[in-house]
């Protein structure tokens, strides 16, 4: 299925694949350099920031899924935005309640807001041919 702007949206989702993927292995090697960074204190169970690593790292895996299908990645681009609109939202509350310092606000940059715009444009691309897969029902839902 070819879609509006697809080599766009190709090496939009190659470049967030790879970048996942390195951040998960970076959080599993090394999972306290956030604390390091903001100046908090080290974490007790590091094994969470490297969980959230291997769940980040997957969804490169399926971002670069997405890079080579671009037809066919709605839903895994519908759930990556999510996360990246979630993601801040938690982040946010942790700030304003003061459980962790704006310089922890670091990793919103990199891994939710710059892509909010290229995931937000995908979807709206593909959303005529999805949308027409839901009415035929020959959706993979």
């Amino acid at each position: 299925m070819v879609i509006p702007r697809q080599r766009l949206h190709r090496g939009v989702f190659l470049t967030a694949g790879v970048y996942n993927i390195v951040w998960g292995c970076y959080a599993g090697l090394d999972p306290q350099w956030l604390f390091r960074f903001a100046e908090m204190p080290p974490q007790n169970h590091p094994q969470i920031f490297m969980t959230l690593g291997m769940v980040l790292g997957l969804y490169g895996v399926l971002y670069l899924d997405v890079a080579l299908r671009p037809g066919e990645g709605f839903l895994i681009a519908a759930v990556g935005l999510a996360g990246k609109v979630l993601g801040p939202l938690g982040w946010l509350w942790l700030a304003l309640t003061h459980q962790w310092p704006l310089a922890s606000g670091i990793i919103l940059v990199t891994n939710d807001l710059i892509w909010w715009i290229p995931f937000t444009l995908y979807l709206r691309d593909c959303w005529p041919q999805w949308r027409e897969r839901l009415i035929q029902g020959t959706s993979r839902v």
